[in-house]
């Protein structure tokens, strides 16, 4: 099949993917849901206006999850910041953690006492 000319009209449709969705692409200002570029004193607020938007976002969940994913260094995502991800993601490690030692621990516990 030949290859098509990239001079071509695009006239096939672009399958839906979540970002299409998004709240954040109706936005004027995209460069709020980056509040680390801005100055220090005034991050808070713009921090707090890019979660607004984010608050009445259809996607919210499906942005948290890709960004935690692909570990997003800055930004707002999913209504979160890069602390708060951080923060997250932490607690989920934790969680695993201790999951995985109760798991581990009962197994290990009934193997060792011959109780199993």
């Amino acid at each position: 099949m030949p290859r098509p000319s990239r001079h071509a009209p695009d006239t096939l449709a672009r399958p839906f993917h979540w970002v299409d969705g998004a709240a954040c692409r109706a936005e004027e200002d995209s460069s709020i849901f980056f509040p680390e570029d801005f100055p220090r004193s005034e991050v808070p607020l713009i921090a707090m206006t890019a979660k607004a938007v984010c608050r009445r976002c259809p996607v919210i969940e499906t942005c948290l999850a890709a960004a935690l994913a692909r570990r997003e260094p800055n930004g707002v995502w999913g209504g979160l910041d890069k602390d708060e991800r951080k923060a997250l993601r932490r607690r989920q490690q934790r969680r695993r953690r201790r999951i995985a030692r109760k798991q581990g621990g009962r197994d290990g516990t009934e193997a060792a006492t011959g109780t199993g």
